[in-house]
């Protein structure tokens, strides 16, 4: 499904489907201790129900399968459903994943006690979204919104692959990162409070092969780029990896993780018949 936002790239036109295999292959590369933050805050564990919005291939889902919750992983493209799907049944997982947009959600009121969002907040109409995920949270439900990103910055072969995609997508906003608590818009907060965030470093190992292809499982390569751009980039990416990385070398990237709560006084509106 092609997406275009002119929040985004500059409106350029994406398409996770196009991309959808590379992404189940390479993308899964979050550090256990990734995972380790969130189960440590009691979220996302046995005796709770999560729904995870934008799942992608269903990596949070099923890396935190470990963890005892109940999952749920909607996500706007079928294809990135597909994979999700194909993946937790190899491992024997069940996990409901459904093909719906984030806005588009529809579940019963206090469905779940948590509601995950990781690397893919940004993309959503918050507007529309929080009255729907207050309305389905439980009392005192918690919202928790993950994101990593490598320092391009801090790491020359990030940065030089970086360089390397802006020739192809001189727009690509996923460009530049630096350290940064992940950024709430005031829609949420009519919704939710603050209650925790954190951001660390952390150092992600890679294979020649392996930081090809989460590169070219990002937005602005394997998502939006013509067939003949991608051959140029491919062409163009191998050469320099060949030239100027190790055959296994680690990437620095920073992670971070913000939980909030829903708004008390959310919870007395709806016991007095109020909407929410």
């Amino acid at each position: 499904m092609e997406i275009s936002d002119r929040r985004i790239d500059g409106g350029k036109p994406f398409d996770w489907g196009k991309t959808s295999e590379e992404y189940a292959k390479y993308r899964d590369i979050y550090p256990d201790v990734f995972y380790q933050k969130i189960a440590d805050r009691k979220l996302c564990v046995k005796g709770q129900n999560v729904l995870d919005l934008g799942t992608g291939t269903g990596v949070l889902p099923r890396n935190m399968y470990r963890y005892g919750a109940r999952w749920t992983g909607t996500d706007i493209s079928p294809e990135q459903i597909g994979q999700a799907k194909r993946l937790a049944e190899a491992s024997h997982m069940n996990i409901n994943f459904l093909t719906v947009p984030a806005e588009e959600t529809d579940f019963p009121k206090d469905s779940f006690d948590v509601v995950t969002a990781c690397q893919c907040f940004w993309y959503f109409d918050h507007k529309r979204l929080m009255p729907k995920l207050a309305d389905m949270l439980k009392k005192n439900g918690k919202l928790v919104i993950l994101f990593m990103a490598w320092l391009p910055n801090e790491d020359k072969i990030a940065g030089k692959s970086e360089e390397i995609v802006l020739k192809y997508s001189p727009k690509w906003s996923g460009a530049g990162e630096t350290r940064h608590p992940i950024h709430i818009p005031d829609a949420v907060y009519e919704y939710f409070e603050m209650e925790d965030h954190e951001e660390y470093d952390l150092m992600v190992p890679f294979t020649k092969e392996s930081w090809h292809g989460r590169m070219k499982a990002c937005r602005g390569v394997g998502a939006s780029l013509s067939e003949e751009e991608l051959k140029k980039w491919n062409i163009e990416h191998w050469q320099f990896l060949n030239k100027h990385a190790p055959d296994r070398f680690d990437i620095h990237h920073y992670a971070a993780i913000t939980v909030l709560r829903k708004k008390t006084d959310l919870f007395r509106e709806s016991c007095n018949g109020d909407q929410i």
